[in-house]
């Protein structure tokens, strides 16, 4: 009986736990949707009553089950963005924000305060500006109104115990002073009871920090971190710095005192230090990507950062702040490397002593160290750094190129060398550098460079610089040697570069006149063959920087060019926007010598050429059998032993190989012959001529003196009607060819007739003189068709032959007629006295004249 009440018992527990976990349950699903509207009226109530910005969200969603037993509130693709004076600027983005609270918040009414206890923010921008009037985009609460003044209740408190914002970029530019400070990739979460008055807030931060001055990067993309307990005083809005430790890149830093929000900004007291000695530290300051593994390095010596900040910071004034670094007679190795680096001084200081920002000084008082034997020093200073920046400094001594990857773990593809020894001082300001006003720099002492090597995938060969030594002046930078070797070619260089300080400071052209020597100069050893290769493909090409302007007067002793030996060539070179102007360049080959005038571009995807020579003397074969480009223009001239003289005008595209694209050329070309042969063997298209005329001997063929005239556009050659001499035969030729040698050429022929064989000399024996007179040549033409290699041959001799005696007879016939009516008329007009006599003997005369004409005619056919 018992057995069965506590049955029953269990099964009724059982029916009402589950009814209202499916109660609970119900809730939990349904109450995003009875809540949703109520907590989006109550932020908007609250956002609307606090600040004077426009709020929007794409979406809102709340969610009792995601953070359970806490319900999370969360807005999608927040913006703020601000109103005058800074109408449509962005004050704040953030992709994702979600509240925490307690779920019982939930059921109270919109009169009550809602309890927060957690925020986060994620993937998003904040943009803070401060104008030239000293208004900040970031004021936009609105003034305060007593709570107890008005009977309202504060619709959020913030009871919160813990917040995060992860991956967000902030931007602050004040353009009066135009400094400008990002940090970028900060994670920061803070833990702590923000319903306390005054607590405990354990943060860890960590981001990448950049600050500048009118365009002058002073720190960049540094990695900061801090992991720090801060003391609020919510009430005073005072923040103090106990337990926490700082790092700069890997330098430690401890932080000790507060930073406290007062009416006109913020009032700082702040003082920072390193917390060992070790010259270790240093090493530390540089990023870690090219700082090597500091556990492996010995040191010796210190180096100590020591600050005081303290001051207001407002729209007018900044902190003050006291900044040192300090090393004295330290050494560093690398357990790794061979060499050490010693005598390591450092002195410098960052200084502001007046709160205002352009009264900060950098002054960098010595920096030396020894590398074997190589000693170097340094020292600069920096002031009026918010309105035009001026810079000073010095430095002194010589560093061995090789011994750098020996001390330092430096990532190079491949070793430097060479020695470069400094003994400069300069002076100047960012105006003068702005304006242009480079006289204003002061500048003076050598800078060189000896037995330096370079190898890279920018150069085809090493680089090897001999020497080179520059100096110094306001006006120009005087490059008083350069001599270098790359591949087989040399070059030694003087001259002047004429704005070198705003292609430093501004990224400007840099401008220079030179003069080039060289005794060998091949092209392809500065053909760049590391960009984009493939297995099928070589991608060499010449590519002119389009950071450079100059004026060179070149001579050369001997300049390859893919397979064009030069010698003596001397001329003009201007280098402008990424072109090569080419000025009374002459050069010998061939025998004879090239002058020429032109342009290369390299400023396109592709290369571009125009160029106009004057080729005096060239040997005819060489030049037409080596260069595909002439080859291709007159493939002929493979066949003519001598020399030409010729007016050439060229343009189109280059090869990646800078060689002319023939696809692409037009231009013409005049061409003199001068003390020629001919070798009609060498070509099978005059062998073929040869075949069809048996009275031509072209080996014969006078050509001195001949002139021609070509055209060529879009892959085909015109030759313009010319006309030359063979014994007493007159010869025409005109017609076309393509690139790829397909012929349609016209040789007309003017041939005495004595030529064209015994039949029609014999004839010609039977003619009356008056006929014979009258024949000068016969009109023969050819056509010529095929490629160069394989020709076809066409004539009309053989119709030009029976046409001829077709005329010949006709004209002997008119002549032997008009012969016989003279005669017929003189006899009619003879005297009465002897009529019957001139009647006998005028129709014997008639007779045989008739019979005369008939029998030639009939033997004749």
């Amino acid at each position: 009986m018992n057995g069965s009440k506590k049955k029953s018992a269990f099964k009724s527990f059982l029916k009402w736990f589950s009814i209202a976990f499916l109660a609970l349950l119900l809730v939990l699903v349904l109450s995003p949707f009875l809540f949703k509207n109520k907590i989006k009226s109550i932020v908007e109530n609250t956002i609307n009553k606090s600040i004077n910005a426009t709020v929007s969200f794409h979406e809102i969603n709340l969610s009792l089950l995601k953070s359970f037993p806490l319900a999370q509130l969360s807005f999608n693709e927040v913006l703020v963005i601000n109103k005058a004076p800074f109408l449509g600027d962005t004050l704040f983005y953030g992709k994702e924000v979600n509240l925490k609270m307690q779920i019982m918040e939930l059921f109270k009414s919109e009169q009550e305060s809602m309890n927060l206890q957690h925020f986060s923010v994620s993937e998003g921008q904040i943009s803070l500006l401060i104008n030239k009037e000293g208004k900040g985009n970031y004021e936009i609460l609105k003034e305060k109104t007593s709570i107890e003044d008005t009977g309202e209740v504060s619709p959020l408190s913030l009871q919160i115990q813990n917040y995060e914002v992860a991956d967000i970029d902030f931007s602050y530019f004040d353009q009066e002073s135009k400094m400008n400070v990002s940090i970028d990739r900060l994670f920061h979460s803070g833990k702590g009871s923000f319903s306390k008055g005054i607590l405990d807030l354990n943060t860890k931060s960590h981001a990448n920090f950049s600050i500048a001055v009118n365009g002058v990067h002073y720190m960049k993309n540094v990695a900061i971190s801090l992991d720090a307990i801060i003391g609020m005083d919510v009430e005073n809005n005072k923040y103090s710095f106990k337990e926490n430790a700082g790092f700069i890149n890997q330098l430690p830093l401890e932080f000790n005192g507060f930073i406290q929000f007062i009416e006109n900004g913020q009032l700082y007291d702040l003082n920072f230090k390193t917390p060992t000695s070790s010259f270790k530290n240093v090493l530390a300051l540089v990023p870690v990507q090219y700082a090597g593994n500091l556990n492996s390095v010995k040191t010796e010596g210190d180096f100590t950062v020591n600050g005081i900040v303290k001051g207001i910071y407002s729209n007018k004034t900044i902190p003050a702040f006291d900044i040192s670094l300090i090393s004295s007679n330290a050494q560093f190795k690398y357990a790794d490397l061979p060499k050490s680096v010693k005598n390591i001084y450092i002195n410098a200081k960052i200084i502001n002593s007046t709160g205002i920002l352009n009264d900060t000084y950098i002054h960098v008082d010595n920096l030396s160290f020894l590398i074997d034997q190589d000693v170097f020093n340094a020292k600069g200073n920096i002031y009026n750094i918010a309105k035009n920046p001026r810079v000073t400094m010095s430095m002194n001594g010589s560093v061995n190129l090789e011994n750098i990857s020996k001390v330092y773990p430096i990532s190079l593809d491949k070793k430097l060398t060479g020695i470069l020894k400094a003994d400069v001082t300069s002076s100047f300001d960012m105006n003068a550098i702005e304006k242009g006003n480079y006289q204003e720099i002061r500048n003076s002492g050598k800078l060189s460079l000896s037995n330096f090597k370079y190898e890279g995938i920018e150069v085809a060969y090493t680089v090897l610089i001999d020497k080179a030594s520059i100096t110094f002046n306001p006006a120009a930078i005087r490059l008083n040697e350069f001599n270098a070797k790359t591949g087989s070619s040399d070059l030694n260089i003087t001259g002047n570069l004429d704005n070198f300080y705003a292609f430093l400071f501004k990224d400007q052209v840099l401008k220079g006149n030179f003069i080039l020597h060289s005794n060998l100069l091949k092209i392809s050893d500065f053909m760049d063959v590391g960009v984009k290769k493939t297995e099928n493909e070589n991608n060499s090409f010449l590519k002119i920087p389009s950071f450079l302007e100059c004026s060179i007067t070149a001579n050369a002793s001997k300049v390859i060019y893919d397979n064009l030996h030069l010698e003596n060539v001397s001329g003009n070179i201007k280098i402008k926007d990424e072109a090569l102007l080419l000025q009374n360049l002459k050069m010998g080959v061939f025998g004879g010598s090239i002058a020429m005038n032109g342009e290369i571009s390299t400023k396109e995807v592709i290369s571009k050429f125009n160029m106009d020579l004057h080729l005096t003397a060239i040997n005819i074969s060489e030049s037409f059998t080596q260069l595909d480009l002439l080859k291709s223009i007159a493939p002929i001239a493979s066949t003519i032993e001598g020399k030409i003289n010729s007016t050439f005008h060229i343009s189109g595209d280059l090869t990646q190989a800078m060689t002319p694209d023939l696809k692409s050329i037009s231009g013409d070309l005049m061409g003199q012959l001068r003390n020629t042969t001919v070798k009609s063997s060498n070509s099978k298209v005059l062998s073929a001529l040869e075949n069809q005329f048996n009275f031509i001997d072209l080996g014969k063929l006078n050509l001195n003196e001949a002139s021609a005239y070509f055209t060529f556009e879009n892959g085909q050659v015109k030759l313009k009607p010319y006309h030359l001499n063979y014994k007493d035969i007159g010869i025409e030729i005109s017609g076309t060819h393509s690139f790829d040698q397909l012929m349609n050429y016209m040789v007309k022929f003017e041939v005495p007739a004595h030529y064209l064989g015994a039949q029609v000399t014999n004839y010609m024996a039977l003619l009356t003189p008056k006929v014979t007179d009258n024949l000068k040549s016969i009109p023969i033409s050819t056509l010529i068709t095929g490629t160069f290699s394989n020709p076809s041959v066409k004539t009309d001799l053989a119709k030009a032959t029976s046409t001829l005696i077709a005329d010949l007879v006709e004209e002997q016939k008119k002549s032997l007629i008009n012969e016989g009516k003279d005669k017929l008329n003189n006899l009619l007009n003879s005297t009465q006295k002897d009529s019957i006599n001139v009647k006998k003997e005028a129709k014997d005369q008639v007779r045989n004249v008739l019979e005369g004409l008939f029998k030639k005619k009939k033997k004749n056919n």
